[in-house]
């Protein structure tokens, strides 16, 4: 707890969480980046499950840039926001488990997108079984990852370190 005590007593820390241009700012690109990737998995892993059979799984591989940026712009804001309060993300149990399901949900992207994704052959034909339940999985785990996401802001029992003291 000293450590997070020093650190949201930086003077980055507190810029971040003072200024509120720099806080909601990194909230809004955050908030619109889960937007844009949340949506491109969802997109993908409906078409697995059967929605829109008419278009190739192959085509979805498109939008692969669209999630790199977007995971890009979500690991800065991520930092900056944990940066104005590393105390309250930190020693709350459920920002680990929106941390453990977005790494599960990437792998399983990870696992699609080399095996499935990779062979047209699945445009038209059957999609295997396994994927359609990583499929299942990772819609499951995008919506742990948003609900854990909003109830950061309601479940935290310390906001700053240095109010423990």
């Amino acid at each position: 707890m000293e450590y997070l005590a020093w650190f949201e007593a930086t003077s980055f820390s507190t810029w971040m969480r003072e200024s509120g241009p720099a806080f909601f700012v990194s909230l809004i690109l955050h908030s619109l980046a889960m937007g844009f990737a949340v949506g491109v998995h969802v997109a993908a892993d409906l078409r697995i499950l059967g929605m829109a059979p008419r278009v190739p799984l192959s085509l979805m591989r498109r939008f692969s840039s669209v999630l790199w940026v977007s995971l890009f712009v979500i690991l800065v804001s991520g930092v900056l926001l944990l940066a104005a309060y590393p105390a309250k993300a930190l020693t709350n149990p459920v920002f680990y488990l929106k941390l453990a399901a977005v790494a599960a949900a990437l792998l399983i992207t990870r696992s699609l997108v080399h095996t499935l994704l990779q062979d047209a052959s699945h445009d038209i034909g059957r999609v295997p079984a396994k994927a359609k339940v990583l499929a299942a999985s990772s819609l499951f785990l995008w919506v742990v990852a948003i609900t854990a996401g909003r109830f950061l802001a309601y479940t935290h029992e310390v906001m700053l370190a240095s109010h423990v003291y």
